[in-house]
């Protein structure tokens, strides 16, 4: 069965009512030539498919025409609305029967519409919630490639200002370049003189000559070194890591930075363990790190008249199997209200200062899955810290 077609009009239905009861009464007319009973199941069942098909009020129809003509045509008297008393429960039971079939299909046909229609209201609010979800979600992509390119560029501004801070520091440690650089060369020359001396002999000594050559050419190689490393340090090139030696690192970075150490008497004090594990890093980033924190220490004892001036380093390894790098100055050190923020971008103390060396120090060594933090003791100096993971993972 199939619930009424909208295309049915009012009157159509209603029709199709009447027509099913005279179609009942038609068949029971025949069957009751034929074999001698009424059939009268055939009104229940057009009281059925009216109600079916047409809804309620056709259904309403079916059971007051079938009713009239049951009473018309087969109770007796024949052909007359009369009812005797002894017939009367039998026609009740009639139209209980038709009744309880109308409302029984009413009641269906109600209650199918009613799904029909909280199905389709449920496809509909599906269909909008899935419109809402797939615009949420686009909006969401959208949000993400936005902030995938606002961190490239904050990476890219980042890398760009560490890079400027380099070049600054290489700006403040321009004579001790000059030192690094004139050293091997000097050493060049001397030896270059000392072998054309050696050739000059009456006898030339070739060993000797040999040797100053050997000796021009190692210190042609160490001013190389030193310019290649000064390159690197103010180079735009990208981060590359790989796995380095820590004291390496430390060792580099000093030789960089002692001539402005001992301008400023200081000296350089080394305590590195042997054997430490390799770590993963960019050898450039982490000496720049070494380099402003060596530069801040000698800074910090630029007052200091009543000891020595010091600046050590050391390295160990830790329990976890991180490698530990401190710097240790034995200057005035540093108050309570400065070390609040002494790792906010452009907070600083001194008056040629920019303020962007220790968090540009300590955004590298975060980038590197380390930490850096600083502790200090007010008259008697600071030390600043950092780890850096091991290259093989934690220890075990």
């Amino acid at each position: 069965m199939h619930a009424a077609s909208p295309k049915l009009t009012s009157a159509l239905r209603y029709g199709l009512a009447i027509v099913l009861v005279c179609a009942a009464l038609f068949f029971s007319l025949v069957l009751q030539a034929s074999f001698g009973n009424p059939f009268w199941f055939f009104f229940p069942a057009a009281v059925i498919l009216s109600t079916w098909f047409g809804g309620r009020g056709p259904g309403w129809l079916a059971v007051c025409f079938s009713t009239l003509v049951v009473l018309y045509y087969f109770i007796p008297p024949i052909r007359s609305f009369a009812l005797k008393l002894h017939d009367v429960p039998f026609f009740l039971m009639f139209v209980a029967c038709e009744l309880a079939a109308n409302w029984a299909i009413s009641w269906r046909r109600e209650i199918e519409a009613s799904l029909r229609r909280a199905r389709n209201e449920l496809e509909v609010r599906v269909e909008e919630r899935t419109v809402e979800l797939r615009d949420a979600n686009e909006a969401l992509l959208k949000q993400m490639e936005e902030r995938r390119r606002t961190e490239e560029a904050l990476q890219e501004t980042r890398d760009e200002l560490a890079r400027v801070a380099r070049i600054t520091t290489i700006g403040e440690l321009t004579a001790s370049i000059a030192h690094e650089v004139n050293q091997p060369l000097a050493a060049v020359v001397a030896n270059a003189d000392a072998c054309v001396a050696w050739l000059a002999l009456q006898t030339p000594d070739l060993v000797e000559a040999r040797a100053a050559a050997e000796r021009s050419v190692q210190g042609a190689t160490r001013a190389s070194d030193v310019i290649g490393r000064i390159r690197s340090l103010i180079s735009k090139e990208a981060p590359q890591r790989g796995r380095i030696e820590i004291n390496d690192i430390v060792e580099e970075a000093v030789a960089l930075g002692e001539l402005q150490a001992v301008r400023h008497g200081v000296s350089v004090e080394l305590e590195l363990t042997e054997d430490l594990p390799e770590i993963l890093g960019d050898r450039i980033q982490l000496q720049q790190v070494i380099l402003n924190l060596m530069r801040n220490g000698i800074e910090a004892m630029s007052g200091v008249a009543d000891r020595t001036r010091r600046l050590l380093i050391r390295s160990r390894i830790q329990e976890d199997g991180h490698a530990l790098v401190s710097i240790h100055d034995y200057g005035i050190g540093i108050g309570a209200d400065v070390m609040d923020r002494l790792f906010e971008p452009f907070f600083t103390t001194r008056s040629q200062g920019i303020g962007m060396g220790l968090p540009i120090s300590r955004s590298i060594i975060e980038a590197h899955g380390g930490r850096l933090w600083a502790e200090s003791t007010a008259g008697q100096g600071s030390v600043f810290q950092f780890t850096l993971p091991n290259a093989n993972g934690p220890a075990k």
